[in-house]
């Protein structure tokens, strides 16, 4: 009763900074596990682990506070405690926990105890009040009550029974339950959130391995009709034929018409291409890019790489057509591209191929475009966000105009033909950083498609209806790719999915 009030008070849209909680996790039949997912999902990330969440806080220097209730109701008392001492390590953190007894591991952490049972924080004549109006058998008990088992083989169960239920028989499973329980561990938090069984299915879709029953993605596929997407292809770590490319760090959309192909980039560098039409290998680069970022096709086929120290070099694709015979004894000249790549001054942060310009961002939010014009190169350049430039996509208009939109670490995405002003406001705005943007023309009109850093895919249409849909994979975005045709790439750590609108 306490923490519901403290709660109620300290998340009114009117309270002063300094006692406004962030999070709040009533942990009554919580794992460690799901405890995270839902304070990640609370704080603006889409942490998958204990770990994961601890060093998201570890790197947000923000004052942070966090409440939890009920740890004595936990389904795994000690697991949480290595979580709360965790994050009680943190100066800028604090923890409000409700326990019916204070363990040696918490009070080693010397806390500031206020022991309810004490008379000096009762009042029994309100309580018998309260109790009367209220009576129950057991007012300490746990939420929820016993509820059904739910069936770790069944889809339909699986999409609609207690989330909080099914993490902790998953946990304690040790059978495959036809693929069920890797693809509900994997795609974390975007299970648990408050969602419909469809939204469940498609997620669960997705997730799946190649390893998993056949039957269980027609299964899914029946129960996510109403979600409005569908899931053309999917690689998921892990999978063997056709196999996993790796962690999708960024997707570069290829523009090469005789390939379709899509460059993802992975953690260790190494580009990889795919068709966009069904995730078939089209082979890899040459070479890897130590600390790779960013990945962009240009207009000839060849790619832009941007490395962690914000260089670009230019890789040619395997995939682009070539000149031969005489044709390429009598190249000369380098590239436009290649030209535009090498007239990059200072370090970026993000990249974009528009038509026959090349975009990238910095550190400190401006964006610059160049083109070739003649033989010189003409630059246009805005500042458009506070802190860096983390996303950068466009769309050409006309040969030598395009318009180019950026995401940042402020949390906002702008459009800006350049020549012209800005608009004065974002298009969107969230309380997290972008961390992809890939935009695409369509036969239903433009697109443009954003990876949040909470883990939210948000897919906007111009012309078209709805104008906007949504996709949480349940694991960090890291990239973003619309496609031509109107299906979207989103890439991970854990998986490459190719949605379609259905």
């Amino acid at each position: 009763m306490f923490l519901a009030w403290l709660a109620e008070q300290a998340t009114r849209p009117d309270v002063v900074v300094e006692r406004r909680v962030h999070g709040l996790v009533p942990l009554a039949g919580q794992s460690a596990l799901t405890a995270s997912w839902l304070l990640a999902e609370q704080l603006g990330s889409a942490a998958r682990t204990p770990g994961e969440l601890i060093a998201t806080v570890a790197a947000d220097r923000r004052r942070t506070v966090i409440v939890l209730p009920d740890l004595h109701h936990s389904a795994a008392p000690e697991a949480v405690e290595e979580l709360i001492c965790a994050l009680a390590r943190f100066e800028q953190v604090r923890l409000i926990v409700e326990t019916r007894e204070v363990s040696a591991e918490l009070s080693a952490l010397s806390p500031a105890v206020m022991d309810l049972r004490a008379a000096q924080w009762r009042d029994e004549e309100s309580y018998a009040v309260w109790a009367a109006s209220a009576p129950s058998p057991e007012p300490d008990a746990p939420p929820g009550g016993q509820q059904a088992a739910p069936d770790l083989d069944d889809p339909r169960s699986v999409c609609a029974s207690d989330p909080r239920q099914l993490t902790a028989s998953y946990e304690l499973s040790e059978e495959s339950h036809g693929g069920l329980r890797a693809a509900w561990l994997r795609a974390g938090g975007a299970l648990t959130r408050p969602c419909s069984p469809a939204e469940r299915a498609l997620v669960l879709w997705a997730a799946l391995g190649d390893d998993a029953d056949p039957r269980l993605a027609d299964e899914l596929q029946a129960l996510a009709l109403s979600e409005g997407w569908a899931v053309r292809w999917k690689r998921v770590r892990g999978d063997i034929s056709p196999p996993w490319p790796g962690p999708a760090l960024a997707l570069g959309i290829g523009v090469c018409k005789t390939s379709g192909s899509v460059a993802v980039l992975d953690h260790q560098g190494i580009v990889r291409l795919v068709a966009a039409g069904n995730g078939e290998a089209h082979g890899r680069l040459p070479r890897a890019v130590s600390g790779a970022t960013a990945v962009a096709f240009g207009r000839d086929g060849d790619l832009t790489v941007l490395d962690g120290h914000g260089r670009m070099t230019l890789q040619h694709s395997p995939t682009a057509p070539r000149s031969t015979g005489i044709a390429s004894l009598l190249e000369t000249e380098s590239k436009p591209l290649e030209q535009l790549v090498a007239a990059v001054e200072g370090a970026a942060t993000a990249v974009a191929c528009v038509g026959g310009a090349l975009a990238y961002g910095d550190g400190a939010g401006a964006v610059r475009v160049m083109m070739l014009n003649g033989g010189t190169i003409d630059v246009a350049h805005e500042a458009l966000h506070e802190g860096a430039v983390t996303g950068l996509a466009g769309l050409e208009l006309a040969e030598g105009a395009a318009l180019v939109y950026s995401g940042g670490q402020d949390g906002r995405v702008r459009m800006w033909a350049p020549g012209r002003a800005p608009l004065a406001s974002a298009l969107r705005e969230r309380n997290c950083a972008v961390t992809a943007l890939s935009a695409a023309r369509t036969p239903d009109g433009p697109v443009l498609v954003i990876g949040w850093e909470d883990g939210l895919v948000e897919y906007s249409a111009v012309e078209a209806e709805p104008a906007a849909r949504f996709f949480r994979p349940g694991a960090p975005v890291r990239s973003v790719g619309a496609l031509a045709n109107g299906d979207v790439m989103v890439g991970t750590d854990e998986m490459l999915v190719c949605l379609t609108p259905s």
